[in-house]
């Protein structure tokens, strides 16, 4: 995988390496061509509100946001879907944005690091990329059952490879379901995790 990385934020304790890391393996999990690219961005909390209002048409920052550039099937982008399907070569999947401030508050509150809370935002973002979406009951279930597991193989891949960003932490608030997830954005109002990027009516597409 080509992982662009940017940080914008200007703040301290952003892990570029492993947050390159989870994205590669999430999406090698995934099946997905290693030819294929995207961009990981850190900003600050102004920016993320910035592109909070303009593309949700939601008050405030928040944590994580994701903008898709092709609609993209598991396997298919491999050549894997079809044993005739044609290599589609590499493809750009889209940009990941983060705002490590606010994802702090989320990781103080959940009790695990900002590293921890990081990784999880970046999984979800991810897995927005390649189509996945929590707009109704069933797709929220599926799309976060799949976090966490990746999210737990990822810890484990990384102790069979001798590697370590912070320690795997435990509990419900760590690899969270749906019902969790809400109950703590109910202490850090402003996140909530959201859908996949697109933007108001009024406004056309860039």
């Amino acid at each position: 995988m080509s992982i662009e990385f940017l940080n914008e934020s200007g703040f301290d304790g952003v892990n570029e390496e492993m947050l390159i890391d989870v994205a590669s393996y999430t999406f090698g999990a995934m099946d997905i061509n290693p030819a294929a690219e995207c961009t990981i961005t850190c900003v600050d909390l102004k920016s993320i509100e910035d592109l909070h209002i303009r593309w949700m048409d939601l008050e405030g920052p928040t944590d994580v946001m994701s903008f898709p550039m092709d609609e993209l099937t598991p396997g298919a982008t491999s050549g894997g879907g079809r044993p005739d399907a044609a290599d589609p070569g590499p493809a750009m999947l889209g940009d990941i944005v983060l705002c490590p401030e606010f994802a702090l508050r989320q990781a103080d509150a959940a009790g695990h690091s900002l590293g921890h809370e990081l990784a999880l935002l970046t999984v979800h973002g991810c897995l927005h990329l390649l189509g996945y979406d929590h707009a109704t009951a069933a797709e929220e279930k599926e799309m976060f059952a799949r976090q966490n597991e990746l999210l737990a193989d990822w810890y484990d891949d990384l102790a069979a490879r001798g590697k370590s960003y912070q320690p795997k932490p435990s509990g419900p608030k760590a690899f969270p379901d749906a019902a969790e997830r809400a109950r703590l954005d109910e202490q850090v109002p402003g996140g909530g995790i959201p859908a996949i990027g697109e933007p108001r009516d009024e406004e056309p597409q860039e």
